[in-house]
């Protein structure tokens, strides 16, 4: 058997894009530490990404276009970045104020079935009954994890978990609903572009909310600030998409199914959070359930 060596260094670069996606939520609960809010970690994030895709818009604005792009074609760039980018991300650090940051990924991991689903209801696109068992496998998981956590933490878990799901509906419609665009923009641009639109969205929302001056934290929030903008944010996202390109989407589907587990080992070692076994089995349900149902989806 030939050894392929682009096929291992394509696993090794998802692997560590993966990782690095999912310390993510980490670093936002150890920012809380420091009674910092969601607004204004999130706006820190955006803050330290947002030159870096100002950069790849000017560097990629005359690539990846096969066709002609009208101003309705931005119009909808300025929805899919609200939508996929802003209220994802916003839902997504106003969860992790209720609940651990290993159960919030395990939630957001959820986005393939609501991909599938959305695909079903708008697009007409049937799922087969192996789709459907994976589904289910993956939901029962959820309400196994959520379930034994309401028991351990109480009710503030329900209103974490809402968020979350939001997230992952957001950020699934958006996958749905762009796919169109991507062809036309190309995935860097569009991605630059939608990422700007949401940096915007939050640098509004902040101004609108929060009277409170953002200079005023401890050091250490703004390195966590930094580090998620540039480790949990900017880097991986270009980690991921060169995985992609060199071992398929396909393969990254199963490469991706790290993610929880990044995120659980992650918390463990620097939030002290521990799952119990309920929860774990839980997990590992909704893994290789989505894992599966990715695979089919691609195939």
């Amino acid at each position: 058997m030939k050894f392929n060596k682009r096929f291992v260094y394509g696993v090794l670069i998802g692997i560590l894009g993966v990782v690095l996606f999912s310390s993510k939520a980490v670093m936002v609960k150890m920012a809380y530490q420091y009674q910092i809010d969601a607004l204004s970690i999130l706006l820190l994030r955006m803050l330290f990404s947002f030159p870096f895709y100002v950069l790849v818009a000017l560097l990629y604005r005359k690539r990846g276009q096969s066709t002609y792009v009208t101003p309705k074609d931005y119009m909808w760039v300025f929805l899919f970045g609200f939508v996929g980018y802003y209220l994802a991300s916003y839902f997504d650090f106003v969860g992790l104020t209720y609940i651990k940051a290993s159960l919030e990924r395990i939630i957001l991991f959820l986005y393939p079935t609501i991909v599938l689903l959305l695909n079903k209801v708008f697009l007409k696109q049937p799922i087969t009954n192996i789709q459907a068992g994976a589904i289910g496998l993956t939901y029962l998981g959820i309400v196994v994890a959520f379930w034994d956590e309401v028991a351990v933490s109480g009710n503030d878990t329900y209103i974490g978990g809402i968020y979350i799901l939001l997230s992952a509906i957001t950020y699934a419609a958006y996958l749905v609903g762009s796919g169109w665009l991507l062809p036309k923009l190309g995935v860097m641009r569009f991605t630059a572009y939608a990422m700007i639109v949401s940096c915007f969205c939050v640098f509004v929302h902040y101004s609108l909310i929060i009277d409170v001056p953002l200079w005023n934290y401890p050091w250490q929030v703004y390195l966590l600030g930094s580090l998620i903008a540039l480790f949990a944010t900017v880097i991986p996202s270009f980690l991921v998409s060169a995985s992609i390109k060199m071992i398929t989407s396909s393969n990254f589907a199963i490469v991706a199914g790290i993610g929880p587990i990044s995120t659980i080992v992650l918390a463990a070692v620097f939030l002290n959070e521990h799952l119990t076994m309920l929860q774990l089995f839980g997990a590992l349900a909704v893994i290789v359930g989505i894992c599966f149902v990715s695979l089919k989806t691609k195939q």
